[in-house]
């Protein structure tokens, strides 16, 4: 059997809320708002850096994967091409 005890109960703890400090005297919702806009500067650096675009339409994507075989046929049509030296003749050239 437990025994009966003349403490007072434990205290529960505080709920945690938006205004609770959290680290450094910044409340709860300071500190995701601090954190939300590193990562949203991270997305947009790494956006800037590595040029990612998403393509809204199905034209728009069309588009490009039509500018993207016509570079490629212009890139190997090229390298077909000779040297320029080949091409003209040189005045007092051998």
């Amino acid at each position: 059997l437990s025994q009966a005890t003349t403490e007072p109960p434990k205290k529960k703890p505080d709920p945690v809320t938006s205004e609770t400090v959290v680290i450094w005297g910044l409340r709860l919702w300071q500190v995701i708002g601090i954190f939300a806009i590193f990562v949203l500067a991270v997305i947009i650096t790494l956006c800037c850096i590595f040029k990612c675009r998403i393509p809204r339409t199905k034209k728009e994507i069309e588009a490009r994967y039509a500018q993207r075989q016509a570079a490629k046929t212009y890139a190997d049509k090229l390298e077909t091409v000779p040297p320029l030296n080949e091409l003209t003749e040189i005045p007092g050239g051998i």
